[in-house]
């Protein structure tokens, strides 16, 4: 690259940094110690590739300027976990909103996918659901409870049981990233296809609206935090694949390093993904008005945190790469 567009690529984030260091802007000392982090990179870039030049000998005053000051303001590590999700991991997902759009548009396709060919195809749903599945639904419609599946279980079991198996989905999403995205997508997919044949299946045999307020009380959430363990997963391909003005390797740590970040964040959702699958979703015959609330709520809270709060964070605090 040459040093004018390498200059012109990141003299925002230098210029950023700067005005922290002259206390014109105020960064969050995590935020600061991972730009700083970056300023160093880019030091050691231009030392390598415009060495004595006007950029390397302006970065090295920077990146010297800055070293007393990280670790002089650096917070006290009991306030780690609340800066980790009040700001750090908001700052860095605002970043990732491209990777998180492309795993749900795979997502939404390929339900669209699973529905058609579940309406075109007689055995599609069973290939896809499994038999076992389809005959007890069946048998659960002719009894008149179509969502009994939700009662069998004792409701801890059922909540411990379906929040380790949506974690290890949703790590499988991440890990299969480092197929260069390829993995990953095909997670999206195969979800996807399995969402679209299982709400088709019960639309025609006309119970589109009770499987709907039933089972999108917890896969509201469910359904949401796969696509950002997606997402996590397109972050560790992209950073293998586009390495930018990093080395390779360091450009891989870089997005290993944030896709844990998204994944740790889920934790939490699918603990309640799986609390609502467990001990809320079995409640049947719960008011409509009731499950509508649920529903929205969740899809609220995921909205909220993933898509606006990072954006209002973004905002406040000047943006740099993680």
């Amino acid at each position: 690259m040459r040093e004018a567009a390498f200059v012109k690529q990141n003299k925002d984030k230098w210029s950023t940094f700067e005005s922290a260091l002259a206390n014109k802007t105020n960064l969050e000392p995590d935020v600061l110690s991972n730009l700083y982090i970056e300023i160093t990179d880019h030091l050691s870039y231009a030392k390598t590739f415009y060495p004595a030049s006007n950029t390397a000998h302006y970065l090295n005053s920077l990146a010297s300027q800055a070293h007393q000051k990280i670790y002089r303001t650096k917070r006290e590590p009991k306030n780690r976990i609340i800066s980790f999700w009040k700001v750090e991991f908001p700052m860095m997902f605002k970043q990732h909103h491209r990777e998180l759009l492309i795993a749900f548009l795979v997502f939404i396709f390929f339900s669209f996918v699973g529905a058609f060919s579940a309406a075109n195809e007689g055995d599609f749903v069973r290939s896809i659901l499994g038999d076992a599945y389809v005959n007890m639904t069946l048998q659960n419609i002719e009894k008149g409870d179509p969502m009994a599946v939700y009662k069998q279980m004792g409701e801890f079991n059922m909540f411990l049981g379906i929040t380790i198996n949506n974690i290890r989905v949703a790590l499988m999403a991440f890990v299969y990233g480092i197929m260069l995205g390829v993995g990953t997508l095909m997670i999206m997919l195969q979800n996807g296809i399995m969402l679209g044949s299982f709400q088709y299946f019960f639309y025609e045999k006309g119970l589109l609206w009770e499987s709907v307020r039933t089972i999108w009380i917890h896969g509201t959430i469910e359904i949401s935090v796969i696509i950002i363990a997606g997402c996590a997963g397109l972050v560790l391909a992209n950073g293998m694949l586009f390495p930018g003005t990093y080395s390779r390797l360091e450009s891989f740590k870089r997005g290993t390093k944030n896709g844990l970040k998204i994944m740790i964040s889920t934790i939490p959702f699918f603990i309640i993904a799986g609390f609502l699958e467990g001990f809320v979703t079995r409640h049947t015959e719960m008011p409509d008005g009731l499950a509508i609330f649920i529903i929205l709520a969740s899809l609220a809270l995921i909205l909220f945190y993933y898509v606006i709060y990072p954006y209002q964070i973004h905002k406040k605090i000047p943006s740099h790469e993680n």
